[in-house]
């Protein structure tokens, strides 16, 4: 059955892999190769993306210091009945990611919206992680700051199901110290590299997980999900 043709006027946000190229699907090439614009955080990132994939289109640059003055040239595209796919560097657009902005001016300006299903860490490594999925809180990114981090946690140690959240390898280490304290005996998983070569799930509770990375060199954006008390 041969899927219909885009429409014009219309954003779509196209996910994009999180680690292995094969992560990409069908339907987001064929948007990727029939949109006019492709909007992209990094469009070194995924003209590569493109490039490996043999699709040729204009790029538009859109991160977060710039997502203000982009929607609006985002828009005035849509309204010239453009059609524009809208990327991040890996997974969905808006899931901790730049796309929020352009997504909302675009619903209030009443053009259509249209997903591009596809790779999400979150979804990945939570269907992975042994830990209970039937209910579970995505929280993002926690506050960069100790003492706001902290207060966070804390009020997260309330909220029922699994805990979800991302996490810089650069301050995994600071996390798990900050979890043996707040929530000693909760069971966490670390997932890292997801799709990639060296994908790794780490499981135990905070202070076990930090003996076991304590010291090593680790890369890659953690997810780390929390087991409910």
């Amino acid at each position: 059955m041969s899927s219909p043709p885009l429409t014009p006027g219309t954003l779509y946000l196209v996910a994009t892999p999180i680690g292995n190229l094969e992560d990409i699907t069908l339907r987001a090439l064929r948007t990727l190769k029939e949109c006019d614009l492709v909007a992209a955080e990094d469009t070194r990132h995924t003209g590569q993306l493109l490039k490996h994939f043999g699709i040729s289109k204009p790029l538009l640059s859109y991160f977060q210091f710039n997502e203000a003055k982009r929607s609006e040239e985002i828009i005035e595209r849509l309204r010239r009945g453009e059609k524009v796919a809208l990327v991040t560097d890996a997974g969905s657009p808006g899931i901790s990611d730049p796309g929020e902005r352009v997504v909302r001016a675009a619903l209030g300006a009443g053009f259509r919206v249209e997903p591009v299903p596809g790779a999400c860490a979150l979804v990945a490594a939570l269907t992975a992680s042994g830990l209970p999925t039937d209910e579970f809180h995505f929280v993002g990114f926690l506050p960069h700051k100790s003492g706001q981090r902290r207060k966070r946690l804390a009020e997260l140690k309330e909220v029922s199901g699994t805990l979800v959240l991302y996490e810089s390898p650069y301050r995994v280490e600071k996390l798990l110290e900050e979890l043996r304290e707040i929530c000693p005996d909760r069971v966490v998983v670390l997932g890292r590299e997801l799709t990639k070569k060296f994908e790794e799930f780490i499981r135990g509770k905070p202070g076990e997980l930090l003996e076991q990375i304590r010291g090593r060199t680790v890369k890659g954006e953690f997810v780390v999900m929390i087991g409910a008390k």
